[in-house]
């Protein structure tokens, strides 16, 4: 019997792909993480996504928060914070365990838990420590909710200096001197480790760096220029982590780059050039949101040295398994060769930050960038890949 007179059912409408945004978070980087996910909310097509806001309490809350990115801004040289974008000082949102359900559920004391549908991706903007380290990551595996940038191992390896450092030596990339002084050491013996530091300043000479080994957006680093400041760097350096790594200055131009997926493969942008910041001893937190430190974009490089410095990108990308994206620091040292300092696997992402700057200047617009993140995301499982 034909069935091309009967009557059809209508079919279901194509249900939009839906977005969490998870931002805030337990580490130093709490507000600008905010700040991205603003700039991240104002960006996403409601058209083609729906959209969820997570924010995550500096105590490590997961909190419903309003879809607000017009409060979500530095003001008066103040970050803001997901406490005082929270729709409730005691509610929780709560990923599922069960990579079959997808389903995101609220819970307030005293009441009904509340589901808030099913969430197909996760954009998490958070940097630094119990988010861009692998952690959140695991936990979303765990989940099988797809996720924009690394998976765990790329995005442990570039949280931890040390560890990033040593892979890109494996692969034959140049990094320049460092030393790292490990919790053990410090504890076991105090004086051991500060000669350790002291023999690698008597080597490659001051002044030295002396950065937490795990934290992000320059947060505890010191430049020291002598023997005298060197207690105090390392002070600062152990309230962000107890794992410090000290690195040898490099004379050279600051030179970034930014590598993203595409449905090929990643591709990197044209670089960006770092000047020295006259008002501060380095490129810290300070000049990079809230002054807001120019950077030139294209840098002012060779051809030649363009084409090497986007091939190097690509390469520390592959060499930590990266996904998404990538943005790569190098210095251009006075002889010409380019040394990577390190990636940053979701680096600053504010419009006027350098990873969307440079890939505007590439072609590829702030709107258009937050969408091939998605669409990439999108396109992995989660599980081995």
């Amino acid at each position: 019997m034909s069935t091309e007179n009967l009557p059809q059912s209508p079919e279901q409408p194509t249900r939009k792909p839906r977005v969490a945004v998870v931002f805030g978070g337990r580490s130093s980087e709490h507000g600008i993480s905010v700040v991205t996910a603003g700039a991240v909310l104002s960006a996403i097509d409601r058209t083609k996504y729906d959209v969820l806001p997570i924010g995550i309490t500096q105590d490590g809350r997961w909190a419903l928060t309003a879809d607000e990115p017009e409060r979500m801004a530095i003001v008066d040289r103040k970050q803001p914070s997901v406490e005082q974008l929270a729709e409730s000082g005691e509610g929780g949102v709560v990923l599922p365990v069960d990579p079959a359900n997808r389903e995101v559920v609220y819970n307030e004391p005293g009441s009904v838990p509340k589901a808030l549908g099913e969430v197909d991706v996760v954009f998490p903007m958070l940097h630094g420590p119990y988010g861009e380290d692998g952690t959140l990551q695991g936990l979303l595996e765990l989940s099988g909710v797809p996720y924009v940038g690394s998976g765990v191992l790329a995005s442990a390896v570039g949280q931890d200096k040390d560890y990033m450092k040593r892979v890109f030596t494996s692969f034959g990339l140049k990094v320049g001197p460092y030393v790292v002084i490990r919790p053990r050491e410090w504890q076991q013996d105090e004086a051991a480790a500060r000669k350790k530091i002291v023999d690698f300043a008597g080597e490659h000479g001051w002044p030295l760096f002396v950065k937490p080994a795990r934290a992000g957006s320059s947060f505890g680093i010191t430049k020291v220029d002598d023997l005298a400041g060197l207690d105090e760097a390392i002070e600062e350096a152990q309230r962000h982590d107890p794992k410090i790594i000290v690195e040898a200055l490099l004379r050279g131009r600051e030179i970034e780059c930014g590598v993203l997926e595409f449905e090929d493969g990643p591709r990197a942008s044209v670089p960006a050039e770092i000047p020295p910041v006259q008002s501060h001893a380095f490129y810290d937190f300070e000049a990079k949101y809230i002054d807001a430190a120019d950077g030139i974009v294209p840098a002012p490089l060779t051809e030649e040295q363009t084409a090497e410095v986007r091939r190097l990108a690509v390469e520390a990308f592959d060499a930590a398994s990266c996904e998404g994206l990538v943005r790569a620091d190098f210095f251009l040292t006075e002889d010409g060769e380019f040394v990577i300092n390190e990636i940053n696997t979701m680096p600053g992402f504010t419009p006027i930050s350098m990873y969307p700057r440079m890939w505007r200047e590439t072609g590829v617009g702030y709107a258009e960038l937050v969408d091939r993140l998605i669409q990439a995301a999108l396109r992995r499982s989660t599980g081995l890949r």
